[in-house]
């Protein structure tokens, strides 16, 4: 008897021992796994390395973790223990039915026998594993719930214990420090990446580098920060209409060049009202878009931003991901504000940078012509009075003659300066008026060439304000036709354009020292000039010039074209 009493007491003994051991070997596992998830800094990495820590923990088959997004359901899942065939054989991945939301809906360790016994379990998808032991334990990091960890299927066939349970517990505190480490480290690196953004941005505008050439590098940058598969920029106009759009990445072609009279019923018009950002859980399937949803097809999160402020907005960037990608979290567009401001900042000054550029080559134009005015007009136009003077003193008929027309070409090179004087300080706006004054010096420098001299130009009147665009086009038509005719058929040495607004028409009159009007020659090129006058409601008439050699084309039409 008390050789048998020593024996269970040595077994007693060698079990408690064996706990003991186990114990330690437990807490060295916990402390072993604590450190691992500990030492990476790279989110995806940390969460990976929780989960295959807790498996090995409690002795676990299957284990995941999942991560809450902001809608209160799973927005990342990350299993371990079944193999990638499997997982495609499931289908998709859970998002928070069931016995995961039931941890998403109360946030306390849960431990189960029989998994299909819950009130909550409706039952797995095909091909799914059987299970039946289950253990979940959420992760707080700082009070809130990032996520759940849920083991299933403990080795051995037996249930969870509540030892298992304190070590899955202790070990989600741990990883939630871990993850609130791994959360900041990317906080930071986004950050970094947004500045350096926008320092390249900020850096390429104000160098001079091409505006549509910024802005794709503006939205690539941010296609890429955010893991977006396609990014949009919308310009806006001064008026909210969309006049143009640039798209990068998949299925960008079907938002390229989108012009619209205004922004309703489109994502852009849900980032003006949101204040500058919005965040959409599934674009393709959003009520507010209305004008050609089609576009959107194949897409789920979304979100927008407005590149500018309410006074001037310069555009819209929407950034898109494919279907079955998590939404754009907090984290992800919190900086994004932040990159549009900056842009439209670095927008802003180059438009003022351009407009001090163009301010500097008005006063050089002013400067060049007032010079051309003051110094060279006045030197040339001295010099023919004294040739014209020193004619009465010539007898000679040949030196008079010469004399004569080196006087006429004096007076053609004032002109032409004069109207280039006029061409230096036209500050017209693109957009406004005719701009037939620089237009007509063009068509000639354009005909000096196969004329085989400049032809003098004389323009009076309010021609880039009172000629309207239709009537103008059609004066530089007849301009370089009838110049082309000269050139062709006159054998000119000399010639003459004038272009006079008053009295509610425009005159075009082209003369020439050409060999005239030959009797009975062919007239289609002048025939297509009369019909231009006609189709205007005004005249053409081409005569000889009066007692000398060419000859004299007059164009005019009313500056209010008449129905034919």
């Amino acid at each position: 008897m008390p050789r048998l009493r020593l024996d269970e007491l040595l077994d007693e003994l060698q079990v408690r021992i064996d706990e003991v051991r186990g114990t330690r070997d437990r807490l060295n596992g916990l402390l072993e796994a604590v450190m691992s998830v500990g030492r990476e800094l790279d989110l995806p990495q940390v969460l990976r390395g929780i989960v295959e820590a807790a498996v090995v923990l409690v002795d676990a088959e299957y284990g995941a973790l999942g991560v809450i997004g902001d809608d209160k359901r799973l927005a990342q899942f990350l299993p371990v223990g079944i193999s990638a065939d499997l997982r495609a054989q499931i289908g998709d991945l859970p998002s928070g039915h069931g016995i995961l939301g039931e941890l998403i809906r109360h946030p306390e360790p849960l431990r189960l026998s029989e998994l299909s016994q819950h009130p909550s379990s409706y039952g797995f998808p095909d091909h799914h594993p059987p299970m039946h032991s289950f253990l979940g334990v959420p992760i707080r990091v700082r009070e809130e719930v990032f996520g759940n960890l849920y083991l299933t299927e403990k080795r051995g066939g037996v249930d969870f214990d509540a030892e298992d349970e304190s070590v899955l517990s202790t070990l989600a505190v741990a990883a939630g420090i871990a993850i609130e480490n791994a959360r900041l480290f990317e906080e930071v690196r986004l950050r970094e990446r947004w500045l350096a953004a926008s320092s390249d941005i900020t850096s390429a505008l104000l160098s001079g580098t091409p505006q549509d050439e910024v802005l794709e590098g503006m939205l690539e940058r941010a296609k890429d920060i955010t893991g977006a598969d396609m990014g949009v920029f919308y310009l806006l106009g001064p008026g909210g209409e969309l006049r143009g759009s640039l798209a990068l990445g998949e299925g960008a072609q079907a938002h390229q060049g989108i012009v619209l009279p205004s922004t309703e019923g489109t994502l852009v018009d849900a980032a003006l009202a949101e204040n500058g950002l919005v965040v959409v859980a599934d674009i393709e399937s959003d009520e507010r878009i209305t004008v050609q949803p089609e576009r959107w097809k194949g897409f789920g999160p979304a979100t927008g931003v407005t590149v500018g402020t309410k006074e001037k907005l310069s555009g819209v960037l929407l950034l898109a991901r494919r279907h079955g990608r998590p939404p754009f979290a907090t984290a992800e567009v919190a900086a994004l504000p932040g990159f549009a401001g900056q842009a439209a900042l670095a927008l802003e000054l180059a438009d003022r940078r351009r407009d001090a550029e163009q301010m500097s080559l008005l006063e050089d134009h002013d400067r060049i012509a007032r010079d051309l005015h003051d110094l060279a007009i006045q030197r040339l136009f001295a010099t023919g009075m004294t040739l014209q003077s020193a004619q009465r003193f010539v007898d000679h008929p040949e030196a008079s003659e010469r004399l004569a027309r080196a006087v006429d070409d004096l007076d053609a090179t004032i002109k032409i300066i004069r109207s280039t004087i006029f061409g230096l300080r036209d500050r017209e706006a693109p957009t406004r008026g005719s701009k037939l004054r620089s237009r007509a010096v063009q068509v000639l420098d354009e005909a000096t060439a196969g004329l085989g001299f400049a032809p003098a130009l004389r323009m009076e009147g309010l021609i880039d304000t009172d000629v309207p665009q239709s009537v103008a086009d059609e004066a530089l038509a007849v301009l370089g036709e009838a110049l082309t005719n000269i050139a062709r058929h006159a054998g000119a040495a000399s010639g003459e354009v004038a272009l006079v607004a008053a009295d509610g028409a425009l005159t075009v009159t082209v003369t020439d020292d050409g060999v005239g009007m030959p009797e009975g020659g062919r007239r289609s090129g002048l025939r297509n000039l009369h019909e231009r006058a006609e189709r205007l409601g005004g005249r053409m008439t081409v005569t000889a010039r009066d007692g000398r050699r060419g000859t004299r084309l007059e164009w005019q039409v009313p500056l209010a074209p008449t129905a034919p």
